[in-house]
């Protein structure tokens, strides 16, 4: 993955991170943010939260160890935000007071320095951890046997990315999404546009045993079979409003790659 990704983007400058990488960045970059990260309950929470930070530093684009690239990231060198299309939404919150049934994800995405939208992340992230409060409407209709997943989810990953989207107009303006022709159709899940795909590895989800793992994911393709019935019937094109208005002239000539897939 790390081999193609350099050899499709030869003039890209390459930062790799491993553990040790991840916390003196933050402890060097961010110390306001060192207790936050250190108190985060599950360590792929911290590596979410690693990798909003470390865009927001330097800019470029990052990557999760399992993304595989087609192609060239020169097409998005335009945008001063872009983010993938995740997939359909479990959130009942998300569908009832937004009326947004699909998510992005963060297993890739490139941003200019300092861009609004990755701040605005940045601080849900210590808000969630910070107050529960803030959490528990995403969490709602969701089972036991899946809450850790979900709790990481809508803590720093997909969900609460979304979130940070849906509540923030304006600055969803600044954001380019790689929207598929068809969200419904799950081959179009979990990919970065035209350009790659997400093989979702998913080695950060929690060990509960064979037995509660299988039946948690039994659950899940239940629920999304369910909910896929109504996004359908929204009709298989989803609209985002996205408005170059911020970092017209910015050359993100990194690639950011986690040790977590």
């Amino acid at each position: 993955m790390m081999s193609t990704i350099r050899l499709l983007n030869p003039d890209y400058e390459y930062i790799f991170f491993d553990d040790q990488g991840v916390e003196k960045f933050v402890d060097q970059e961010f110390p306001q943010y060192r207790t936050v990260f250190y108190s985060f309950r599950f360590p792929i929470q911290r590596y979410d939260f690693f990798r909003y930070l470390a865009v927001y530093r330097y800019g470029g684009f990052y990557f999760d160890l399992d993304v595989l690239l087609a192609s060239s990231l020169s097409g998005l060198l335009e945008s001063g935000c872009v983010f993938p299309f995740e997939g359909i939404t479990f959130s009942h919150f998300l569908r009832t007071h937004y009326k947004m049934d699909w998510e992005i994800g963060n297993y890739a995405f490139g941003a200019a320095p300092g861009h609004p939208f990755l701040e605005a992340i940045i601080e849900n992230c210590v808000r969630a951890q910070k107050d529960r409060a803030w959490v528990k409407p995403m969490m709602r209709r969701l089972p036991l046997l899946s809450r850790s997943e979900f709790f990481v989810l809508n803590t720093t990953g997909p969900g609460l990315i979304s979130r940070t989207l849906a509540e923030n107009p304006e600055l969803a303006k600044m954001v380019l999404v790689l929207l598929p022709d068809d969200v419904c159709d799950s081959t179009n899940w979990n990919r970065f546009g035209d350009l790659g795909i997400h093989l979702m590895d998913a080695s950060w989800r929690i060990n509960k045993g064979r037995v509660r793992k299988r039946l948690a994911l039994e659950w899940e393709g239940w629920k999304l079979r369910r909910l896929l019935k109504k996004s359908t019937a929204l009709g298989k094109t989803r609209r985002h409003t996205y408005s170059k208005t911020w970092a017209d002239n910015w050359d993100p000539r990194a690639s950011l790659v986690d040790t977590r897939g």
